[in-house]
């Protein structure tokens, strides 16, 4: 254990979690709170374990009057809500099987046999409440010299869960620096397959979080050159999504998904088990219509603002440009921008316009509609509802 002062005064509130240290002062803060600290980066979730077994955890707080839920008890945990901020509570624990995707888990006492089962060495420390650091396994040495490890074997870590693999080079992106561990990079490509053990869900979970991250480029070489990429999707174009980042797109994982996996992007949400939102967008960015070009005059802009959706049509200048350009470029900026200025114009004339000009409820309204329509597309969208009906009058 080393004393690191100060370092629990880097939190922008720590009233919740002083609470709980005076119902359970022998918990510490664990895992990415730990390490975040230690980065000086901003901590998002306060997560806490302690060597008291799950029903004594919620006994203590809920003495005090301090809302438990039991969010996961066959894992030994709870989460202590103050102030609507959660604060999950983990009773230490030791692996008694696994199987690639699940674990059945004993409560231990000892704090190095539960940051042995934790993945890697950045995420394996612990922090008392008196700023006490718990390092058994060379996590701040880690951090400091932006390297990712497993903790112990790296085969064996990845064989308790298989999604290891994934978020290895997750957390690689962004902690890392230089080449990824060998040892790490080793064991992915033994164990790759355990991959089709995991769910579709996970797997694109944690699959969207790497596309979102920063280091992309070399992430993603780095997953091709062990075979994990190829393993998870069907033929991986690495090129394409580069030229989608060398335009400085906005983030996105899902577009960014979507290049990676244009050749079979229709297959992407069966594969990964997308929503039937996400499934949406991609069927849009995969279609060529409508047409979609920088010096698209202000009638054909109006006309896609009516056919397709306005994020869509920005979404797939973005890969357009990638496969056509390849670079930052002007032209395509200044479609954007007279694009998202453009209002969505609204056909002027409904069902019941037809019936004052005399057309009966059926196909017959509908065929009269879709004239106005197309010739209203036609002009560009401008027509008002007058000129409409006087064109409508001419076509009897």
């Amino acid at each position: 254990m080393m004393q690191i002062s100060g370092l629990l005064e880097r939190l922008p509130d720590r009233t919740g979690l002083d609470r709980i240290w005076s119902v359970l002062p022998e918990a510490r803060l664990v895992g990415g709170s730990v390490r975040d600290l230690l980065a000086n980066v901003a901590v998002h979730d306060l997560d806490l374990a302690t060597p008291e077994p799950p029903d004594d955890v919620q006994r203590h707080l809920k003495e005090v009057g301090i809302r438990v839920i039991p969010t996961g008890l066959a894992h030994g945990t709870v989460t202590a809500l103050l102030d609507n901020v959660p604060y999950e509570i983990t009773t230490l624990r030791r692996d008694e099987e696994t199987d690639g995707r699940h674990a059945i888990v004993a409560w231990t006492q000892d704090w190095a046999e539960d940051a042995a089962r934790r993945d890697f060495t950045i995420n394996a420390m612990s922090l008392d409440r008196h700023d006490g650091l718990h390092d058994y396994f060379g996590g701040r040495e880690d951090l400091r010299d932006h390297r990712v490890r497993f903790v112990g074997d790296a085969s064996r870590r990845i064989a308790e869960d298989a999604l290891r693999a994934l978020r290895f080079f997750r957390f690689n992106a962004r902690y890392g620096h230089g080449v990824p561990d060998r040892e790490a990079c080793q064991a992915v490509s033994e164990q790759l397959g355990l991959i089709g053990t995991l769910s579709a869900e996970r797997v694109a979970s944690e699959l969207l979080r790497i596309l979102s991250g920063p280091r992309l480029n070399k992430t993603i070489e780095a997953m091709v050159s062990v075979g994990l990429l190829q393993v998870l999707l069907p033929e991986p174009d690495q090129n394409f999504l580069n030229r989608l980042l060398a335009c400085e797109a906005p983030v996105s994982s899902l577009l960014r998904l979507f290049a990676l996996c244009h050749r079979n992007s229709l297959e992407l949400a069966g594969r990964l088990k997308l929503s039937n939102a996400d499934g949406m967008k991609i069927e849009a960015w995969a279609s060529a219509q409508p047409v979609l070009h920088p010096e698209l005059s202000d009638d054909d802009l109006r006309r896609l603002r009516v056919l397709q959706d306005m994020e869509r049509l920005v979404e797939r200048s973005w890969l357009l440009q990638a496969q056509l350009v390849g670079k930052p470029d002007s032209a395509w900026d200044r479609f954007r921008s007279r694009l998202r200025v453009m209002p969505r114009p609204e056909f002027p004339l409904s069902g019941k316009d037809a019936i004052v000009q005399g057309v009966r409820p059926g196909p017959g309204m509908g065929e009269w509609l879709k004239t106005g329509r197309d010739w209203w597309m036609a002009q560009g969208c401008l027509p008002d509802r007058s000129a409409c009906l006087a064109y409508l009058a001419t076509q009897k």
